[in-house]
């Protein structure tokens, strides 16, 4: 890949990594790329296109948003499931990967609404997605952040200082005036 991003966040659903994504990308001065989002923008609702076309079908649409969103200098955000894809977990490995982890308490909340079409039975049937995962999710990470009870604005803050020192890049000066020095 010629160009990848400055970091792709992965963890299961309701991590965060969207919105802590959002404000690191703020933080860095680049844009923020959602693969979920960019799914739903092209193809429909991901609990439509999995009830219509399948898991399988989905995996296909997400490969494809993953393989697009690697090549760009942003910080990306892949679905939960995103992992799941060998090819993927390869391309991971060539990139600064900051895996999200938050506890099934803390989740409850985040995880209601029926967007999710794999969490029907709730935190139940998340902790059984994220038992599933768990090599996979082992096994692409430079870092971990817990999103469990830290507010996410200085999770964030820390991300993007890793970021920047990791990539050899100074953050922006309205980043640094934020907390006065970082």
């Amino acid at each position: 890949m010629a160009t990848t991003p400055l970091v792709t966040f992965i963890g299961a659903p309701g991590s965060g990594k969207t919105r802590i994504g959002k404000r690191v990308a703020r933080h860095l001065g680049v844009p923020f790329i959602d693969t979920d989002k960019r799914i739903v923008a092209e193809h429909g609702p991901i609990a439509d296109i999995f009830e219509r076309f399948g898991e399988p079908h989905f995996r296909r649409l997400e490969r494809e948003a993953v393989v697009a969103a690697l090549r760009e200098p942003a910080v990306v955000s892949l679905g939960g499931g995103a992992i799941i894809s060998a090819d993927t977990r390869a391309d991971l490995a060539k990139t600064r990967v900051v895996r999200l982890v938050v506890s099934a308490e803390a989740v409850a909340s985040r995880i209601t609404g029926g967007k999710r079409p794999l969490l029907g039975a709730g935190v139940e049937a998340w902790k059984a997605l994220v038992e599933q995962r768990q090599p996979l999710y082992d096994s692409v990470p430079s870092r971990i952040w817990d999103t469990s009870s830290r507010p996410i604005d200085h999770i964030a803050e820390e991300i993007a200082e890793w970021v920047a020192a990791d990539a050899g890049i100074s953050l922006p000066t309205s980043v640094v005036t934020e907390r006065g020095s970082l």
